[in-house]
């Protein structure tokens, strides 16, 4: 796809431009004016975007040291899935099938995968910088641990999905996101809460997709227009939906390229300023 341009007067992102060799399928330069405080979903389009199809890894590594000012991600997890027997569900069908069209390439989440992982968002991440990185129950407990041998640990935030979801022994209606820092910068706000109310999004049009609110509640306090976030997995593109709407630049990848697909296609209209088609506003329900 040819690269899109969209330029509108006012403030330019800062994106990263050496040492990416960059394979999404499309691309968007824009400008935007600037912006006294930034409320999640509020702020104009204001930045360049760019997906690539890539392992996450390579991805990070072909980044510039500290090029990016928050990494915003939700690893395609698969620990859980490995310890669980799944019938024919209406999401996963068979999963862990080669051919299974309902499912994604996941991570192999090994420590020693997952701390290699980790240093590569290290070195990218700008000094004081933030990261936000989801954990599932399994995954928590598994790797969570890690975070404080790389990175300074601030808290751990609650996703209220608000209904509930399956569950084996209890029906799970939370989940998990690590958030923590390179260095010490604070959150802009003091407002903000530990536990956030954001209904899951029913009927998604990508596995395990998460609603653009919730990354907007990531960048409510860590990202100010200008800024660059990125996420080595990008999947549905939510996350650089939010980060478009809150006026930065994004850098991400996926290793899938249905996902890639789908998260240009989603920045392309966004970066338009046309609605998202990725998530119908009937999904939008925030509340923090």
């Amino acid at each position: 796809m040819p690269v899109n341009d969209l330029t509108v007067r006012g403030l330019r992102a800062k994106v990263p431009q050496a040492g990416a060799d960059w394979a999404g399928d499309g691309q968007v330069a824009g400008r935007a004016g600037s912006v006294a405080a930034m409320t999640a979903l509020e702020q104009p389009v204001a930045a360049r975007w760019r997906v690539e199809q890539n392992d996450c890894v390579r991805f990070l590594a072909s980044l510039p040291d500290g090029s990016v000012d928050v990494i915003t991600t939700d690893p395609a997890y698969s620990g859980m899935n490995q310890h669980m027997s799944f019938g024919h569900g209406r999401i996963v069908g068979r999963y862990g099938d080669a051919d299974n069209a309902s499912w994604f390439t996941e991570f192999r989440d090994d420590p020693a995968t997952f701390l290699a992982f980790l240093r590569e968002c290290h070195r990218a991440l700008a000094d004081g910088g933030h990261i936000y990185v989801m954990f599932d129950s399994f995954s928590l407990l598994s790797l969570g641990h890690l975070m404080r041998e790389v990175f300074a640990v601030k808290n751990l935030i609650v996703w209220d999905k608000v209904n509930l979801g399956m569950g084996h022994y209890f029906r799970r209606r939370h989940e998990t996101i690590v958030f923590a820092t390179k260095g010490h910068r604070r959150l802009s706000r003091r407002d903000l809460p530990d536990v956030w109310q954001v209904k899951r999004i029913h009927r998604a049009v990508y596995p395990t997709q998460k609603p653009v609110a919730l990354f907007s509640h990531m960048l409510a306090g860590s990202a100010e227009p200008g800024m660059t976030v990125c996420d080595p997995f990008v999947g549905s593109g939510s996350s650089a939906v939010a980060a478009l709407k809150a006026g930065c630049g994004v850098v991400a990848a996926d290793v899938d390229p249905r996902a890639v697909q789908l998260a240009s296609d989603r920045c392309i209209a966004v970066a338009a300023g046309l609605p998202d088609p990725g998530e119908r506003p009937a999904t939008v329900h925030s509340r923090p």
